[in-house]
């Protein structure tokens, strides 16, 4: 069985922001492709699990980068799953340059959706396809809850819209990252980076549901959060790097 899974991505215009790197949504636009691939592969893609009545859906993932790469390079990236926890299914990115020099590594859990309940399905159907990565190392920790900064509140609004939606049906995962860096603003994003970046995925966005955001700052770190009412849809969390 194919324990891990490796391709060559070539950066291109369409992935990176108004400085020329890599922008955090299309990092996550990345992983989920990397990992819907070696998914398919190893018989656990899709359409496989659309024939037992579910589908993957992310709950956390973690990303932390040391340098963003630019238009036009080559970056190598392998993933891999590690051993079930629970209800949770662990996945691990490694990206490296055209040397072979690691310049990033994220971490994800992930569980089964049952299509038609929109609740949690049981583990069991897929664990028994995994394959056995125990030996292998993971680069990061699970991915962590993410911790409201004690910051100046920004509040605003987010109703979404056709291009948020995925084949789901609901606000795809990355596009929480576009949400959050747009609440943080062009001038910030173009002086920072975002050296580190975790996202928990609380509970599914729908059309037609109005989210409240809440920005907060406090330094070089700042949480961002979604609510429907009382409701908690989302938080991302994150720190703040000058631009190299």
């Amino acid at each position: 069985m194919m324990k891990t899974y490796r391709e060559d991505v070539r950066i291109l215009t369409r992935d990176c922001d108004l400085t020329g790197q890599w922008k955090p949504s299309a990092i996550l636009e990345t992983m989920q492709e990397m990992a819907s691939i070696h998914g398919t592969l190893i018989g656990v893609g899709r359409n496989a699990l659309l024939q037992k009545g579910v589908v993957w859906v992310l709950t956390r993932v973690e990303v932390v980068m040391d340098r963003y790469p630019q238009i036009g390079e080559t970056i190598s990236i392998e993933t891999f799953p590690m051993p079930v926890r629970r209800w949770f299914f662990p996945r691990y990115f490694i990206f490296r340059d055209e040397q072979g020099q690691e310049i990033g590594r994220a971490g994800s859990l992930w569980v089964l959706l049952d299509v038609n309940t929109r609740k949690m399905a049981k583990p069991d159907i897929c664990a028994s396809l995994m394959p056995d990565n125990s030996d292998l190392l993971a680069p990061l920790g699970l991915p962590a809850t993410v911790t409201e900064v004690s910051g100046t509140l920004e509040t605003g609004t987010h109703l979404p819209v056709y291009t948020d939606l995925d084949v789901n049906g609901h606000v795809n995962n990355t596009k929480y990252m576009d949400w959050c860096c747009n609440a943080l603003g062009i001038d910030a994003m173009k002086e920072y980076c975002l050296s580190r970046f975790d996202v928990n995925y609380n509970m599914e966005i729908l059309p037609g549901q109005e989210i409240r955001s809440e920005l907060r700052r406090l330094g070089n770190e700042f949480s961002f959060s979604g609510f429907e009412g009382d409701t908690r849809h989302f938080d991302v969390g994150g720190v703040l790097t000058p631009r190299k």
